[in-house]
C-alpha cells in the first residue's frame, strides 16, 4: 500500500504515483502571485442599484440600462440616498 506523504500531498509539481486514488491537498496561495483587482465605485453603485431594484420587485427595462448608468456615477452620497428612499417606499432593508 502506497502512503502519500504531507511532501508529496501539497507539491503538485511532484509526480503522483499511478496507485493514488482520490483528493490530493493544494498548496496555499501565494499572495505575492495574486492578480490585482480593484472594481469602480461606479460598477459597485450600478450593480448595487440593480441589486436594489430586483429586490423591489422592479425590473429594469433593456432601456433603463443607461439611465442606470448614469444614476451611477452620480457620487456616493447621492446613491445612498437613492438606496434609502427606494428601501422606505417599498419597504425592506439590506
Amino acid at each position: 500500500m502506497h502512503t502519500t506523504t504531507a511532501s508529496t500531498a501539497t507539491d503538485p509539481t511532484r509526480p503522483r504515483s499511478r496507485d493514488t486514488q482520490g483528493d490530493f491537498l493544494l498548496p496555499p496561495p501565494d499572495p505575492a502571485r495574486r492578480v490585482p483587482c480593484r472594481i469602480d465605485p461606479v460598477d459597485l453603485r450600478r450593480l448595487d442599484l440593480l441589486a436594489l431594484l430586483t429586490t423591489a420587485g422592479i425590473a429594469p427595462s433593456p432601456g433603463d440600462r443607461a439611465a442606470v448608468a448614469r444614476l451611477s456615477e452620480l457620487p456616493g452620497d447621492v446613491h445612498a440616498a437613492l438606496r434609502r428612499w427606494l428601501e422606505q417606499a417599498y419597504g425592506f432593508c439590506r
